[in-house]
């Protein structure tokens, strides 16, 4: 049995905690619906690209940190992006083949899992929700994901993540 040797755990942290602050940048009011989830889409790149130190208890303190921040019900985001990140750890072998475009497909699907779930419990506490622009991250976050992609895949690169 090989032990492997990790390196490069500080940028993974690094792009989760830009993607934390991104999720929190004032924007015009305008623009905050089409803000997109930008820590689900840093997750969901790091579990397909390294699924053995990015896994579901990294999404479990990524959603517990988002709830925080955003100052929602403890556990609500935490709860979605866990299911989000064992989908992507069961389903990464198949979304790592396909071209950028459908990957896209893949994280609309995903991102969008993650909002209704989040949706689901805004409902149960009785908050007002948004009309069709609460879906907008979604939507924005597919059309976003081929420059988040290679980003992250040329960080993972030049500072050889493993």
């Amino acid at each position: 049995m090989s032990l492997i040797r990790h390196q490069g755990g500080w940028i993974i942290a690094f792009t989760v905690l830009v993607a934390l602050m991104l999720t929190i940048v004032p924007l015009p009011q305008w623009l905050r619906p089409y803000r997109p989830e930008w820590a689900v889409l840093a997750l969901i790149y790091w579990g397909m690209a390294l699924p053995q130190r990015v896994g579901v208890g990294a999404g479990w303190a990524t959603g517990l940190l988002i709830d925080v921040l955003k100052g929602s019900l403890l556990g609500q985001h935490a709860l979605a992006l866990t299911v989000v990140m064992f989908l992507t750890l069961n389903l990464h072998q198949r979304i790592r083949v396909y071209p950028l475009w459908q990957q896209a497909l893949s994280v609309l699907t995903l991102t969008g899992l993650y909002q209704l779930l989040v949706l689901w419990f805004e409902g149960i506490t009785g908050q007002r929700t948004g009309g069709w622009q609460y879906w907008m991250p979604s939507v924005v976050g597919m059309l976003l994901w081929p420059w988040v992609f290679m980003v992250l895949r040329d960080l993972r690169r030049r500072f050889k993540v493993t």
